[in-house]
């Protein structure tokens, strides 16, 4: 009898990648918030983003959700939050 047994490890690009400076101030920022979509999420990062913007000077919070909880973000919301000058991304269990 055959018996297939599967490397539960991460599948990724494994390249070092450079990460960039922190940003010296969050005043008149653009911070961005990413949900994984559950429930959870919603009253943390309600205060985070009120935290951000009275505490903090934040200028703009653009939130985005996953659309799978469980995979990685998709390109395109990897891209958009390129833009950002700091992202917060959070788990609702």
């Amino acid at each position: 009898m055959a018996m297939t047994v599967y490397d539960p490890g991460f599948e990724a690009d494994e390249r070092v990648v450079a990460l960039p400076e922190r940003p010296r101030t969050l005043v008149g920022a653009t911070v961005g918030i990413i949900s994984n979509g559950k429930a959870n999420t919603r009253p943390f990062f309600d205060h985070l983003e009120r935290l951000l913007r009275e505490e903090w000077g934040v200028a703009e919070v653009v939130r985005r959700t996953k659309s799978n909880y469980s995979a990685p973000a998709e390109a395109a919301l990897i891209d958009e939050a390129a833009t950002w000058a700091a992202l917060f991304a959070g788990v609702g269990d």
